[in-house]
């Protein structure tokens, strides 16, 4: 599967697509990226004069890259035959520093198991610097409409 093949088949768009590349990917693990850009809807009110990044939107975007990317690649094709969706079952994340508006995180995620199209990933989230901005667990399931 060709990587860039993967975003395009996320169920996902903006404002929601928190995944802007997959920078590497086998069956064990995913690197990805995503710039937060400065209009992002959720700054507006995320804090007054100071805007930061939601810890959900985090998620979400560890989610995404570990989870939903990686899900994708993993069932080798198998996206392309169904009407597949995709359900976060799962997350346990821990946040470290805040992600401001305009910066970009890299996200890794080792995969812990894949079996009866559920994943279960370590995550983690680094910024620009990389620094650890969050890390934890996510797991997820893909399933038939």
């Amino acid at each position: 599967m060709v990587i860039e093949d993967i975003i395009q088949k996320l169920p996902y768009s903006k404002p929601f697509l928190f995944v802007d590349e997959i920078l590497e990917i086998d069956d064990d693990h995913i690197k990805g990226s995503y710039t937060f850009l400065k209009d992002e809807y959720f700054y507006a009110g995320h804090f007054k004069d100071n805007p930061i990044t939601p810890g959900v939107i985090l998620t979400e975007c560890m989610a995404q890259i570990g989870m939903a990317c990686f899900g994708i690649y993993l069932l080798k094709g198998e996206w392309d035959k169904a009407d597949f969706g995709v359900a976060m079952t799962n997350s346990d994340i821990n946040f470290y520093k805040p992600v401001y508006p305009e910066e970009k995180v890299t996200v890794i995620a080792n995969k812990e198991y894949f079996r009866f199209n559920k994943l279960k990933c370590k995550v983690a989230m680094y910024n620009s610097k990389d620094v650890l901005v969050a890390k934890g667990i996510v797991a997820g399931v893909a399933f038939r409409k």
